[in-house]
């Protein structure tokens, strides 16, 4: 009998509830025969830290379930990336992952296809978001845009060594011009006129 861990999240505007996500889950593990050893719940966004989601993959490394169940794949994954990772570790956990809506089940060799289509996916997902980076990168630079980080503690160096020739303690300094102590430190390194 496998042991499965139930995973439902909604967020805040969302319009499926806990309750309709649980009881088909539910129905779901029970018609299977599998006995629910685990369930988490969520109401987040997709872009939150989920801790509930993390206590269930850690429920799986300790070997405490067979079998992970949920309602939609965009319950479970931030993107598609994410979603291949997780399911590559409940894979090579020997855990089973079945989405309830869109019927993937990683318990059976087609389920495990489709696994392999969606690494693809994540694949093109990785090549497009760096690609447009450094499009973006690239059209900041042919109009003029610095890159990185400001230079904020370098423009303040002449008002940080007339502070600290006044007597004026470097924390003191790095309090008054708004910048940090390591930052006001490294303009008053000796060998540092500039």
């Amino acid at each position: 009998m496998f042991r499965a861990g139930l995973y439902m999240r909604v967020s805040t505007n969302d319009q499926q509830t806990l309750a309709m996500q649980n009881r088909a889950l539910r129905e779901y593990a029970a018609r299977r025969g599998w006995k629910i050893t685990l369930q988490v719940r969520e109401v987040n966004s997709g872009a939150a830290k989920r801790e509930a989601r993390e206590r269930l993959l850690e429920a799986a490394r300790r070997r405490q379930i067979d079998v992970v169940l949920v309602w939609r794949l965009d319950r479970w994954g931030r993107s598609v990336t994410d979603l291949l990772a997780t399911l590559q570790e409940l894979d090579h956990l020997g855990v089973g992952f079945v989405s309830l809506t869109e019927a993937l089940d990683l318990t059976t060799a087609a389920g495990r296809a489709m696994a392999a289509r969606l690494a693809v996916f994540a694949a093109f997902e990785r090549e497009v978001l760096q690609e447009r980076t450094r499009a973006g990168l690239t059209h900041a630079r042919e109009n003029g845009k610095r890159l990185g980080r400001p230079a904020t503690a370098a423009a303040h160096a002449a008002e940080i060594r007339k502070l600290f020739r006044a007597g004026i303690s470097k924390s003191e300094i790095a309090r008054r011009v708004r910048i940090g102590r390591t930052s006001v430190r490294r303009i008053l390194a000796p060998g540092k006129t500039r």
